[in-house]
């Protein structure tokens, strides 16, 4: 029985499936078919037959576009059919390496992908400056005997395809969840009270780590709540300027007037804020 209520009566059924790992997750028409969480399946889209998994299980809800079909539950000759595709595809990197390398450019081969039904082959690869891949895309076509189509990725994508482990110990949020990147500029890092320390901010892409962005509006929804930095305060611990937050545990460091030194004090011990000098 399908999820339901008296408002989506009118909805069209809708199965949520993800067509690679940590890929958008696209709504599908089931049809009569049974399906559940995990469920492989094949799919009909824009570029042919495509094997994917069941994220969402069926239900009513509201969409706004055409659905794709779903064409039937994965069988055993569809899963071996997937094998031999991978098993193609690190013969045909081996042999699209090469091809590279033969040809001297200044490109870095990420990956290899073979359509479910043969019908095409493609080539990612990333590079620092915009290439021209059409004469590289006709070389491939003729060695491995197949339509071959050339992707140029940025860095981020890169890492995605390409995959790994961050420094937090756990592997790449972009290769296992993350479905669509979002900007991530210095001012996060800095809302964080973090160093700009390029060698720490990096992640395995060469740019700004995304976990700077899961935790920034909650840094400045606290930061509202602190004085600014300079600002000139009178608390029970003593009067003088702000130099330091702590963010997370909502106190503020003053730099006391005359020799007093420094004070962590929390909000509670904050009398009144004085405006800025």
């Amino acid at each position: 029985m399908l999820p339901t209520d008296d408002s989506s009566t009118n909805h069209p059924v809708v199965v949520g499936i993800r067509l690679r790992p940590a890929g958008h997750v696209y709504d599908f028409d089931p049809g009569p078919l049974i399906l559940r969480r995990d469920d492989r399946v094949l799919v009909e889209t824009e570029r042919g037959p495509t094997l994917g998994t069941v994220v969402s299980p069926p239900a009513r809800r509201p969409t706004t576009r055409h659905l794709a079909r779903v064409i039937k539950k994965a069988d055993a000759r569809d899963l071996a059919r997937e094998d031999r595709n991978l098993q193609q595809e690190r013969e045909l990197r081996a042999t699209a390496l090469r091809t590279l390398r033969d040809r001297s450019l200044p490109a870095k081969l990420v990956k290899v992908e073979t359509a479910f039904d043969g019908s095409r082959v493609t080539v990612y690869v990333a590079a620092e400056e915009k290439l021209e891949l059409r004469d590289l895309a006709r070389e491939l076509g003729q060695v491995f005997a197949n339509r071959v189509e050339v992707k140029q990725i940025g860095a981020r994508d890169e890492a995605k395809v390409a995959g790994g482990v961050g420094v937090c110990g756990r592997e790449l949020c972009c290769s296992s969840w993350l479905k669509e990147f979002q900007a991530v500029s210095v001012k996060m890092v800095k809302a964080q009270g973090l160093s700009l320390n390029p060698s720490k901010l990096a992640g395995q892409c060469g740019r700004l780590k995304c976990c700077m962005r899961y935790e920034y509006q909650t840094y400045m929804e606290l930061r509202r709540t602190l004085p600014a930095v300079g600002a000139q305060v009178e608390s029970v611990k003593g009067n003088g300027k702000v130099v330091a937050l702590g963010i997370l545990k909502q106190t503020v460091t003053i730099q006391l007037e005359g020799e007093g030194g420094r004070v962590e004090v929390t909000l509670e011990d904050l009398v009144v804020r004085r405006p800025d000098a």
